[in-house]
Parts: C-alpha cells; sequence; structure tokens
C-alpha cells in the first residue's frame, strides 16, 4: 500500500518540495498520521459493495438501508464532536491510539455480525473513530510540519482518504469475484469486504509507536523539556526549532488552550469559515456518490460486476486529481483550487443531471457510460478542490489555543451533513429519479461557488501562530 509508485513520487516530491531539508521523522509521522485517513476512506466506501447483500440478509428496503449506512455516519458525528477535548487533554498522539482500537472493533465486528443489532453497533464505533480521525489526524500533521509544506503535508491525510475509497473499491471487486456466494444460501462475501480492513488498522497502531507526540501540545500542557526535544527532532535546524518554540510559547502566553472561551464573539469568523466549508462539501453529494457509487452505476444500465468495477474506476479518478491538487495546493493555494472545484462541480453536475434526465425509464450501456463520464468528471471537481482543501484550510483559520475544537466542529458539521444527504439519497434517488438528485447538488454548489468568491480567505503560507493577526482575529471583541 505505501508502496505504489505514485505514492513514493509523491512522497518525494513533498519532501524536496522545502528549500530546508525536511527531516524523514517529519515526513514519517505525516505518512502514519494520514493511515488514519486511509482507514477512513476505506470504511467510507466499502459499504458500497455490501448494500445489496445487506438489503438481502437483514430484509431491508430504501429507506432501512440508508438508516443502515447513517448509523456508521452518526458514529462520525460523535467521533468529530468528542475528539477535540480529549486531544487538547490527553494529546494528539494518544487519540490517535485509540482511533486505530476503534478501527480494529469495528471492521471485527461488522465482519463476524451475527445479526442486525450488533452490526449497527460495530458500523458505529467504526464510525466513531472515522470521525475522530477527521479531527485529531489534520491537526497532528499541522502542528509538526513545517510551514513551507504544511499544506502538502497535511494533505497526505486527504490523499490517503481517497487512496482508501479506491482500496475500497479494488477489494470488493476482487471480493466478489473471489468469494462466491452460496447459491439458497445468505451472501458472505460482504463479511470479507467489511473484515479486510483490520489489516490497515492493525498497521497504524504498530506505527504509531515509532512516531512523537506534537511540541505543540506538549508545550501546552507544560512539557516543555519534551516540547523542546520533539522540536529538535522534527527541525531541520537548532535555528529553526528555537523559532518554533518562541512562537509556540508567545502564543501560548497570550491565551490558555485549556480554558480559552470557543462560543464568544471573536471567533464567530472562524466558526462560519469552517461551518461554511464543511456543509458545502457534502452538499456537493460527495459522500452519497460515494456510499452508492455501484446502485447509480445498475440504475444508469451497467450490470452488476461492471458497476463495481466502474467505481473502481471512479476510485482511481479520485486518487490522480487528488495527487495533481497536492502538488500545487501550498504554490497556488486554497482559495484558487477551491474556485476550480467549484466551476468542475457545476459542469459534472450539470451533465449527470441532464444525462439522467434524458435517459429516465430507459437507461442502457450508453447512459451507463456517460454516467461514468459524469461520476469521473465530479470526483476530479471534488478531488482538486474540497477533498484536498477542507481538511488543511480548517486545521490552519483556527488560533493554537482553539484548533482542536474548531476541527471538532468541522468535522462534525461535515458528517452532519453527510448522514443528511446519504440517509435521504437512496430514498430520493428511488422517488425522483436521478436526475433531480444531481440538480439539487448543482443548485448547492451555485451556493458554494458565491461564498468561496466572496467570503473565503487564502491561508497558504502562514505560520499558525500568524494566521489569528491574517484573519482579523486580534483585538476582536
Amino acid at each position: 500500500m505505501l508502496t505504489n509508485s505514485g505514492w513514493i513520487a509523491f512522497t518525494n516530491r513533498v519532501a524536496a518540495a522545502n528549500i530546508t531539508p525536511m527531516k524523514p521523522l517529519v515526513l514519517r509521522s505525516a505518512i502514519v498520521a494520514s493511515i488514519g485517513g486511509l482507514i477512513f476512506g476505506f470504511d467510507t466506501a466499502v459499504i458500497s459493495g455490501t448494500t445489496e447483500s445487506l438489503k438481502t440478509v437483514f430484509n431491508l428496503d430504501d429507506a432501512g438501508l440508508g438508516i443502515t449506512v447513517t448509523t456508521a455516519i452518526i458514529g462520525t458525528i460523535l467521533g468529530a464532536f468528542t475528539a477535540g477535548k480529549p486531544a487538547d487533554k490527553y494529546g494528539r498522539r494518544t487519540v490517535l491510539f485509540v482511533i486505530g482500537a476503534l478501527y480494529i472493533v469495528g471492521a471485527l465486528g461488522s465482519a463476524t455480525a451475527p445479526n442486525y443489532a450488533l452490526l449497527v453497533i460495530a458500523r458505529f464505533l467504526g464510525g466513531v473513530g472515522v470521525g475522530a480521525s477527521s479531527v485529531v489526524a489534520p491537526i497532528y500533521t499541522a502542528e509538526i510540519a513545517p510551514p513551507k509544506v504544511r499544506g502538502r503535508l497535511v494533505g497526505l491525510v486527504q490523499f490517503n482518504i481517497v487512496l482508501g475509497i479506491l482500496l475500497a473499491y479494488l477489494s470488493n471487486f476482487v471480493i466478489r469475484l473471489v468469494v462466491i456466494d452460496p447459491v439458497g444460501a445468505q451472501p458472505i462475501a460482504w463479511r470479507w469486504m467489511f473484515g479486510v480492513m483490520v489489516v490497515p488498522a492493525v498497521l497504524f497502531v504498530a506505527l504509531l509507536f515509532t512516531v512523537p507526540e506534537t511540541p505543540r501540545w506538549l508545550m501546552a500542557v507544560g512539557r516543555e523539556k519534551d516540547a523542546v526535544g520533539v522540536s529538535q527532532l522534527l527541525c531541520s535546524t537548532q535555528e529553526e526549532s528555537d523559532r518554533q518554540i518562541a512562537e509556540i510559547q508567545q502564543a501560548l502566553a497570550e491565551a490558555n488552550m485549556e480554558v480559552a472561551p470557543f462560543w464568544v464573539r471573536r471567533n464567530v469568523k472562524v466558526i462560519m469559515l469552517a461551518v461554511m466549508i464543511a456543509m458545502f462539501n457534502q452538499l456537493s453529494g460527495i459522500n452519497a456518490i460515494l456510499y452508492y457509487a455501484p446502485i447509480v452505476m445498475e440504475k444508469a444500465g451497467a450490470a452488476t460486476n461492471t458497476a463495481f468495477l466502474m467505481s473502481a474506476g471512479v476510485g482511481a479518478m479520485n486518487l490522480v486529481a487528488t495527487m495533481a491538487a497536492l502538488t500545487v495546493i501550498d504554490k497556488i493555494g486554497r482559495r484558487t483550487l477551491m474556485i476550480v472545484g467549484s466551476i468542475g462541480y457545476l459542469v459534472s453536475l450539470g451533465f449527470l443531471a441532464g444525462v439522467m434526465f434524458y435517459y429516465e425509464g430507459r437507461y442502457d450501456a450508453t447512459s451507463s457510460v456517460l454516467v461514468l463520464v459524469g461520476l469521473m468528471m465530479f470526483i476530479a471537481a471534488h478531488a482538486f478542490g474540497q477533498g484536498s482543501v477542507i481538511w488543511v484550510f480548517i486545521s490552519e483559520i483556527f488560533p493554537n489555543r482553539i484548533r482542536a475544537r474548531g476541527q471538532s466542529l468541522g468535522s462534525m458539521t461535515h458528517w452532519t451533513f453527510a448522514a443528511i444527504t446519504s440517509g435521504i439519497f437512496p430514498v430520493l434517488i428511488g422517488s425522483l429519479g436521478g436526475g433531480m438528485a444531481f440538480m439539487i447538488f448543482f443548485i448547492c454548489m451555485v451556493g458554494q461557488l458565491i461564498w468561496v468568491l466572496k467570503v473565503m480567505p487564502e491561508t497558504k503560507g502562514i505560520p499558525l501562530e500568524e494566521m489569528e493577526e491574517k484573519l482579523g482575529l486580534v483585538g476582536a471583541a
């Protein structure tokens, strides 16, 4: 998984991008944290291969399937909502260990569940891990990364999310070919689809033992000596380490991380920025499409096995576009990527809505290919814009003293809207048709483009300790 040639080339470019050579420990720590993102992505997409089997085994209708999928998302909301405070109190690395344990329990529980209730519980626990990971992994990476490459290193989380999505689609396709469901008995392939996630989860936990806690958190809890030691391990020169420690000390002297208020007037701007980018992320329909990609393909006229293979193609496009975005995110900036991505959303969603409206009731092989083209344009737009920007942007805009809670709010908003869109999507596409479903997402993305052009600030290359001044929060009441 980590030896993929594209992965190696990408990480080499990341390492070479900084004028001052990056310590190997920095890149290794970022990669380890990003494995949490890989499992995040895998868990997000793996459900797509199990939906029809789950309907059969547990006698679910469209609404019941939506509820089953949403159960895991409810877990992500809880994980996102609760992860911030433990991350501030016990440390980023400690919480990442807990997340790894939840991943393992969720995978094994889903694979071996003897009844619907235990399946739901296992999916919920795995979802808690996903939600917590979306908060803590970007924070961890942002706090160990030099400003010049912070976007790309935090972006490794997103890179591995989309790599996990691709691996889930490929895994589902291979398992469907290799594991033959018994005739006249309940299907079993879906259990293998869930269970294979144990492998990266165990790897994640094992590798966490090889990386340090962040110097910012260590300093915040009074462990100055440890913070200095970790900073020296992460920074390329003593001068760089001294500067980093001085910046952290200055920031912490201005406000105590443990008691700084969050829901106050001075934070309204960054709170709204986080909420809006997270809300628009899901109003694009991205998670609904990822969860139900094979169903969308089959509805558009593709055969079942072909639909699974097409889903893998969508995942591959997601990976390629994300890699492209992460190579330029620190050059052209977060806002520019969002503008390009928003325009891409409008083109692709408009195309998909048109195809679905035109072929409604008479889908065939041609319509399935056109829908595949539209979905690949859509996923490319998402990967190049929202997908690469959201977690980087949210991890950057909040002041040090409230960063974990800000990331938690953004992630919780993201998953709340994911639950809404994913829960209603099977019913929506079943009752109103695919054309209307995609048209609704199109209208929402018109709103996103307006927001990006009128409101969203640029955050590239700004030290975290200077972000507050950049956003005009210094001295705010």
